[in-house]
């Protein structure tokens, strides 16, 4: 092998013995040809222009109603109200600029995980490319430390790769010629040479790439505000229909009839329907990072709250992810366990490369001087991946030269062969899954096994109260890994979570959580299938992992979770990110999800009563007193008196469920019938006093108007934020404030007559006393309503 002068890159000549033996690789001509065919090694970005992104806040059902009024306010020069309007569109696109898609972030670190620049043979040379330019038939160089470019079949030489990011696997693979190479991989130890197989979107990597770049689920945020905006639409439009119809029937003339319509379609926009659903996260979100949980997505926080299913990832999320010895297994009684692990110290690398090693010389070093033997390396001959053994030559404390094999029991049992006492033990280990070396000693031509010595990767300290948690919760849990079978039902059965596990095969189209309890052996494709296969059977989805394996299905379920030691990789993925090490983020977000979720949900069921009462209060009262009795203006004030002040609901305090919660939208109507139908009786008991009763004339009808729908709309919001009586629990702080200031704001412009007639001082008192009976009977028919149907 040469370099860039014809010279041979320095330290590789022994692991790869001489240029000659080695393929020249393709030439310049060649690899442009086939680059040109095959495309970058890179993953494939989507980029949207700035100003396209911008626009797509715009293009929603919310946005068309809001603007469709601007546009009809401008043509009948109400330019006011038209202000008004485009500022309340505004503040809704500035807080939904909050959920940006992370996809293309995404897709940007898994690209970073291709190697920048890599040695490739080229017209018989060494050289160094971008590792963009690697095409299939690629000759290129790997060495320590370094990040596999592609995927590669190895020519010549050795490697330990750590491929946990890929495959899951927490201990580090041997691999020698003729043995794939993922891209992606880190090199732990050792020099190769290999053979480009696959490049960009067609590697192992690149593949979990263009999952996450199709992993999509459609938020149930968006879902609930698109059926929310479709019920209130259906009926709304009946209404104005009636409306304008009555109109034309007594006599209105066009310029009185626009008016009217403006205002019947600012009481059907649901305004701050989207605002108040990002400021309930943002508010959770904040809270939820004092105690170490991140959001990326704020619809995240809606999500936590509707998951019936955890699927959660072994290593490095119920594991530590950190290899220890778990059993020491001598069957020869002359050794104990501390001469077992004395002697496999003695065949293990100084270098401190391996981790096996590492361990192993770490545990033997802190039992020095108990009850291990003295024992003198003379000569070591480091783990071969052909051969699967590591061999030294020791002096013991009596003089001996004696022979020392570490490694696979297969390997070792050539040189050993297997008592009855260490196949039993090594049946035992494999049954727990646990990796087992063999460890053999004595003299040269007389070796025999004296031990076992099983590694595993250990359960973490919270992963057993957490599953405990979530049971209580309601969310059922999946371990889904890539390990072996055997090893995935130890970690299982040492955390409590019980159940069987899924034989080797494809996932299935749909599956259902109580099936099994343990995916095992599965690969990043399969992960992203399970979450689908879940969701196409009608569940909510949540999906914790660390690696770059667990992105597609991060991105995929409606909860994806990335722990505290994930790859930015996953981190950019899932939409909550745990920062403190341990699980109790998940459970700490669930909860946090579900009160959320009920702030919104009370928000959600007050318009649905609110905007049809109103409007059938505006036909109502165009009936008696045939003049409109609210006008543009009035119901533009409406909107930010009520609309926008009701969102200080999203800080207001919520007792979570102990079960998942769910949009029931269609439950949501039902139950709104039976209220808003007592609302609406209200409505027309309090116009009509103030018509018959009162004599009020037709502008002070209007403030009438005003003043009943104002007052109303608060005391509906503190009946339906509470399951139970309305003085069952205390509001929060802010939620007071916000309502005492729009009370007196909204009672001080009709009683001023403040952008409206003045109102009768007898005439406010009224109102204000029949509110808090207003209060008392809607509290009882809400109790009678949801006891019967379940809105959540």
């Amino acid at each position: 092998m040469k370099d860039e002068a014809g010279e041979v890159p320095h330290g590789t000549a022994h692991a790869m013995g001489q240029a000659s033996a080695l393929p020249d690789g393709l030439s310049t001509a060649e690899a442009a040809q086939r680059l040109a065919t095959v495309g970058p090694n890179a993953v494939a970005e989507e980029h949207r222009h700035p100003l396209v992104e911008l626009g797509r806040h715009f293009w929603a059902p919310v946005p068309w109603m809001l603007e469709a009024t601007v546009v009809l306010q401008l043509a009948v020069g109400e330019r006011l109200e038209a202000a008004m309007i485009i500022v309340l569109l505004l503040m809704n696109v500035g807080l939904s600029l909050f959920q940006e898609s992370r996809a293309s972030t995404t897709l940007a670190l898994l690209k970073q995980r291709l190697a920048p620049q890599v040695r490739v043979r080229r017209d018989g040379a060494w050289i160094t490319r971008p590792a963009a330019d690697l095409v299939p038939g690629d000759i290129v160089q790997l060495s320590l430390g370094g990040i596999v470019p592609a995927d590669l079949r190895l020519h010549s030489g050795s490697l330990l790769l750590d491929q946990s990011m890929l495959t899951g696997e927490s201990i580090p693979v041997e691999l020698g010629p003729e043995q794939a190479a993922y891209a992606g991989a880190l090199v732990r130890r050792g020099e190769a040479v290999g053979e480009v197989t696959a490049t960009g979107r067609r590697t192992y990597f690149g593949r979990t790439a263009e999952l996450v770049g199709i992993a999509h689920v459609e938020s149930s945020e968006q879902k609930a505000v698109m059926a929310v905006v479709r019920a209130l639409t259906v009926v709304n439009f009946a209404i104005v229909v009636g409306i304008v119809a009555y109109a034309h029937v007594i006599g209105l003339t066009m310029p009185q009839i626009a008016p009217l319509v403006l205002t019947a379609m600012l009481s059907a926009v649901p305004v701050a329907l989207p605002a108040t659903f990002t400021l309930a996260a943002a508010l959770g979100a904040k809270t939820l990072a004092q105690r170490g949980v991140l959001l990326t997505r704020l619809t995240a926080l809606q999500e936590a709250a509707m998951i019936d299913v955890l699927c959660v990832d072994k290593t490095g999320t119920l594991t530590r992810n950190e290899l220890v010895i778990t059993t020491i297994h001598p069957v020869d009684d002359r050794y104990d366990g501390d001469a077992v692990l004395a002697y496999a110290a003695a065949a293990s690398s100084l270098e401190g490369q391996d981790p096996i090693d590492t361990v192993i010389r770490s545990q033997a070093m802190e039992r020095r001087g108990e009850a291990g033997p003295a024992l003198a390396v003379t000569q070591f001959t480091p783990f071969d991946p052909v051969t699967k053994m590591a061999e030294a030559a020791v002096i013991d404390e009596s003089g001996r030269q004696l022979r020392v094999i570490k490694g696979s029991p297969a390997a070792v049992c050539a040189a050993a062969p297997m008592t009855p006492a260490a196949t039993a033990a090594l049946a035992s280990s494999t049954a727990a899954g646990h990796r087992t070396l063999v460890i053999a000693a004595g003299p040269p031509d007389a070796v025999t096994v004296i031990g076992l010595i099983a590694f595993g990767d250990p359960p973490r300290a919270d992963s057993a109260g957490l599953l405990a948690d979530l049971h209580t919760l309601g969310v059922a849990t999946i371990m889904v890994t890539g390990d072996t079978a055997e090893t995935a039902a130890t970690v299982a059965g040492a955390i409590g979570l019980n159940g069987p596990v899924c034989p080797p095969g494809g996932i299935p189209d749909s599956v259902e959580p109580d099936r099994f309890a343990v995916y095992a052996g599965v690969f990043p494709e399969d992960k992203f299938r399970l979450v689908k296969a879940l969701q196409r059977s009608g569940h909510a989805v949540g999906m914790c992992g660390d690696g770059a394996n667990d992105a597609p299905a991060l991105r995929q379920a409606q909860m994806g979770i990335a722990v505290s030691t994930a790859t930015d990789v996953a981190k950019a993925a899932a939409g909550i990110v745990l920062t403190e090490p341990g699980l109790a983020g998940i459970v700490t977000a669930i909860k946090e999800g579900r009160a959320a979720f009920q702030r919104v949900l009370t928000y959600t069921l007050s318009i649905l009563i609110n905007k049809c009462a109103t409007l059938i209060v505006m036909g109502i009262g165009l009936v008696m007193t045939h003049h409109a009795v609210l006008t543009p203006l009035l119901q533009a004030l409406m909107m930010l008196a009520a609309d926008f002040v009701t969102m200080s609901r999203a800080a207001d305090r919520a007792r979570p469920t102990a079960y998942p919660n769910t949009w029931r939208v269609r439950n949501m109507v039902v139950a709104a019938i039976p209220l808003g139908l007592f609302k609406l009786s209200y409505y027309v008991l309090l116009l009509a006093g103030g018509w018959y009763l009162l004599h009020l004339g037709a502008r002070d009808m209007r403030t009438l108007t005003f003043l009943m729908l104002a007052l109303a709309g608060q005391a509906s919001i503190y009946v339906l934020r509470e399951r139970r009586h309305f003085w069952t629990s205390w509001p929060a702080a802010v939620m007071l404030a916000a309502t005492s200031l729009d009370l007196l704001i909204v009672t001080g412009l009709a009683a001023g007559g403040i952008l409206m007639s003045r109102l009768p001082g007898v005439a406010i008192g009224a109102v204000w006393l029949a509110t808090l009976c207003f209060m008392v009977g809607f509290d009882q028919i809400k109790m009678s309503v949801l006891n019967w149907i379940r809105i959540d």
